[in-house]
């Protein structure tokens, strides 16, 4: 009988310092982390998890990694395949949360804004220079990255939709450019399908050319369906459009901030001054309100606008009316 006591006495021991042991290993493992701010940290490709915990150790983000280690025997269900990639370890984060945080898809990510009007040149230095993203484009010429992105002998100017995107490290620009372009395709395809009936422009693709004018002549909303009213009147009219940010677009590198009288009579693809109609391609990246404005121009009876210098316009319906407003805003200027 004795013996039986001993040894229910050994059992109920062993028993506790089990249980005193399991909740010893728990309390490790439900330990806030050792990082007083937000601080990051990268999983690299293809580190196991006993890789990682002992980087954790190494760096003293965590104390005990003999409790991490042996969760893989205790609670193998509950470690995560760990997925490579940039994460944000936070104060009071528990060691549980890190290994679950280890292996979600919650990476680090970063923004990268395309705004309204830029140019695809505009667009390829901003991505060369974007942080940790991965740069396959870097020399290539235009041709070679739309031959990337499936696009082979199309111009680029115009196809990417201004917007902020978001990457994490590892992402490539090509991935990007994909994503902006699908986007544009996407947005331009709606704003077509709600096209006005009586238009100059005949496709989508002229949509967008349309859509870049407007973009380039005004950053005011309300003004933007207006504008698209006289490009459209001066086209019906057998008028040339004789917008100045087509002409600064058909010198390239060569403007630096201004244009000359001579500038305007110089015969390029692009210079509205000198060609009849539309440009051959946009010249520059709309928005969706200049794209809606392309197709659904505001009616009237105005042929002429004028920068008043504050981001604005005088819209004119006569040539007369049009040089008194020159005179105003610019010649005065």
């Amino acid at each position: 009988m004795r013996v039986v006591k001993g040894l229910l006495v050994l059992v109920v021991v062993a028993a506790a310092a089990l249980y005193g042991g399991y909740l010893y290993w728990e309390s490790r493992l439900e330990a806030p982390l050792a990082v007083d701010e937000n601080t990051l940290y990268e999983v690299p490709r293809g580190a196991g998890y006993n890789r990682v915990v002992a980087d954790l150790a190494e760096r003293e983000v965590i104390s005990d990694d003999w409790a991490f280690r042996l969760l893989t025997r205790l609670e193998p269900d509950s470690v995560p395949s760990l997925r490579a990639g940039e994460y944000m370890l936070t104060p009071g984060m528990s060691g549980r949360e890190l290994i679950e945080l280890l292996g979600s898809d919650r990476v680090v990510t970063y923004p990268l804004t395309v705004p309204e009007g830029w140019t695809f040149r505009q667009m390829r230095q901003l991505l060369d220079n974007a942080p940790k993203l991965d740069n396959r484009t870097q020399g290539l010429s235009d041709d070679e990255v739309m031959a990337l992105l499936g696009r082979e002998g199309e111009h680029p100017e115009g196809w990417f939709f201004p917007d902020t995107y978001r990457y994490h490290k590892g992402v490539s620009d090509v991935e990007i450019l994909r994503q902006a372009l699908s986007r544009m395709e996407g947005v331009l395809d709606e704003v077509w399908a709600e096209r006005d009936d009586d238009l100059t422009i005949d496709s989508p693709y002229e949509a967008l050319i349309m859509a870049s004018l407007i973009e380039r002549e005004t950053g005011a909303p309300e003004e933007r369906r207006e504008i698209a009213g006289v490009f459209k009147r001066r086209m019906q009219q057998g008028m040339r459009l004789q917008t100045d940010p087509t002409v600064i677009y058909g010198m390239g590198e060569r403007y630096e901030g201004r244009i000359t009288r001579a500038d305007l009579q110089e015969a390029t693809p692009y210079n509205t001054y000198v060609i009849d109609g539309m440009p051959p391609t946009p010249i520059a990246m709309p928005g969706r309100a200049s794209l809606e404005a392309a197709v659904n121009p505001l009616p009237g009876e105005t042929l002429y606008f004028v920068s008043r210098g504050d981001g604005t316009h005088h819209f004119s319906r006569t040539l007369r009316e049009h040089n008194n407003a020159v005179n105003r805003y610019i010649r005065n200027r």
